[in-house]
């Protein structure tokens, strides 16, 4: 299951990647541009995929935040971009140190409303990927909206590349 895990988010770390190069050929008022989805823009959407992101690591980490860092302030690309590699490294360095028996270990924690919860450590970590995909997919939809280029993040593409294929 270790490798099952570190490979998903391997991938996430991949496509999240896709996803914020394709976004950053976008004006600032496309970026912010209220397009009537989940979260109303590209930014907000994006700023919602690094949170969630961020707050699964704390949880994995043994803490129950309830809401993001107020010293984070994501209101451009280059914001978003700069701490989402900064959550990126200390998600890597989290499963770096990871064991099968440590993905089976049961964490309890809080989520953002205080309410509690418990799962085992390889679930939440699956969630935060598909979670991810998701909201990418929203994004995805957004830059059709705006008429802007699209990128594909699509799991197989991961694997082609991973053997050398073109996407």
């Amino acid at each position: 299951m270790l490798k099952e895990i570190q490979e998903l988010l391997e991938y996430n770390r991949w496509a999240n990647h896709r996803i914020l190069e394709a976004t950053s050929k976008l004006r600032p008022e496309e970026f912010s541009r209220d397009l009537r989805n989940s979260f109303p823009s590209i930014k907000d959407t994006l700023v919602h995929i690094l949170s969630g992101e961020w707050i699964w690591l704390t949880r994995w980490q043994g803490a129950s935040p309830t809401g993001i860092p107020d010293s984070w302030k994501l209101t451009t690309q280059e914001a978003i971009r700069k701490q989402w590699l900064e959550v990126e490294r200390a998600q890597t360095a989290f499963v770096s140190g990871l064991t099968n028996d440590l993905l089976n270990r049961v964490i309890s924690y809080r989520n953002t409303a205080g309410q509690p919860f418990s799962n085992p450590l390889w679930q939440m970590m699956r969630h935060v990927v598909n979670h991810s995909s998701y909201h990418r997919g929203q994004v995805v939809t957004m830059l059709r909206q705006l008429g802007a280029e699209t990128v594909a993040t699509d799991l197989i593409l991961f694997y082609r590349e991973r053997l050398g294929h073109k996407s």
